[in-house]
């Protein structure tokens, strides 16, 4: 659903811009509070892994292919703050190196992909957990529930900026049709992938889900035949060497299957346009799109300028966009960490401690 340059109008755009950069503002300050040592890396990891699988469309309908929008996923993994966050390095990194999303339209983008997925997201699946029984199972399930319902609202989001800002005449209630028709389809391939992959990390370690917090179990011993919980401090004495290793094993498999995906899987992706694309060829929404400013980019349509293999081509854009990603990303959520340190040592904080 990447919105290219020419389909909304500059004021709009222009105040979508505000928008994004308010989110953004608002979301680094809530990402302090939820992101500390473990949990950093784990998410510039998750903004290379959306990257990844958003090279991997999917066929949904005749003619019509999907990709991950990935707000879900991100905001249940890492928070909802963090979450924008990674949407947005990933559509940062993908309108400058790759072409994809027009450059005057990222405010537009990162306020329907990052900001509307994310919140929509983020609210369904915590109003699913409050309801549903206590446990990992549930935390999938709604999971699966409100990524399927963020592609939509994204949808509408976007139908509600062209009636707006849209620079051609289009009957409004057919764009509105279309898109969310088509993208309730897509919609439950992002929730496939969003379910599947919370219940794997779910399954290793629960204690890095965001949206799983508080239901892993205490530490029991038995002792004379009764369960006992481990007191914190000795839990703490044996923990950290075990977590490292597992986090680092997590990390690593991550990234290793990032750059699987987008080096060599996404070589098998759909060739069709996706939604957004489809919907604007049939109803004429792309009458004044633009070329993209850094369309003579070395990276552009995701290949390397000069390697005529199609194959080889593909996968080294693929590898490299997941390589400079989560560096950019890993960058931006430790300095955000960093940040949170520098909080909670400053006078301020002492004196309310």
């Amino acid at each position: 659903m990447h919105v290219p340059d020419g389909f909304i109008n500059a004021p709009t755009s222009a105040v979508t811009g505000v928008v994004a950069a308010g989110a953004i503002a608002v979301s680094l300050r809530g990402a302090r509070r939820e992101l500390d040592e473990r949990t950093a890396p784990l998410a510039g990891l998750v903004a290379a892994f959306i990257f990844a699988v958003q090279m991997l469309n999917f066929p949904v309908a005749a003619g019509t292919s999907g990709h991950l929008l990935g707000g879900a996923l991100a905001a249940i993994l890492v928070g909802p703050y963090t979450g924008v966050l990674c949407i947005s390095v990933v559509l940062l990194m993908q309108g400058i190196l790759f072409a994809d999303g027009g450059l005057t339209a990222l405010g537009v983008n990162i306020t329907v992909m990052g900001c509307v997925t994310t919140v929509v997201a983020y609210a369904v699946f915590r109003g699913l957990v409050k309801v549903l029984p206590r446990g990992r199972r549930s935390v999938t399930v709604a999971s699966f529930v409100a990524a399927l319902l963020s592609v939509p609202a994204a949808a509408l989001a976007f139908t509600l900026l062209y009636w707006i800002g849209g620079t051609t005449d289009v009957a409004i209630g057919k764009v509105a049709t279309a898109m969310v028709g088509v993208h309730l389809l897509i919609g439950i391939g992002e929730a496939a992938i969003t379910a599947l992959t919370v219940g794997a990390v779910i399954a290793v370690r629960p204690d890095l889900v965001h949206g799983a917090r508080g239901l892993q179990q205490k530490l029991q011993l038995r002792v004379n035949g009764a369960l006992v919980d481990v007191p914190a401090a000795e839990g703490a004495r044996t923990a950290p060497v075990a977590a490292r290793t597992s986090r680092r094993t997590l990390w690593v498999s991550g990234l290793v299957t990032s750059l699987v995906l987008a080096g060599f899987v996404s070589f098998y992706a759909s060739a069709n346009p996706d939604g957004l694309e489809k919907v604007a060829a049939d109803k004429g929404i792309d009458e004044k799109v633009e070329e993209h400013a850094a369309a003579d980019s070395p990276l552009a349509d995701y290949g390397v300028k000069d390697v005529d293999n199609a194959r080889l081509s593909g996968g080294l854009a693929g590898v490299i966009g997941v390589g400079v990603t989560v560096v950019a990303g890993s960058a931006v959520f430790w300095a955000v960490r960093r940040r949170r340190g520098v909080d909670d040592a400053s006078p301020t904080a002492v004196e309310n401690v």
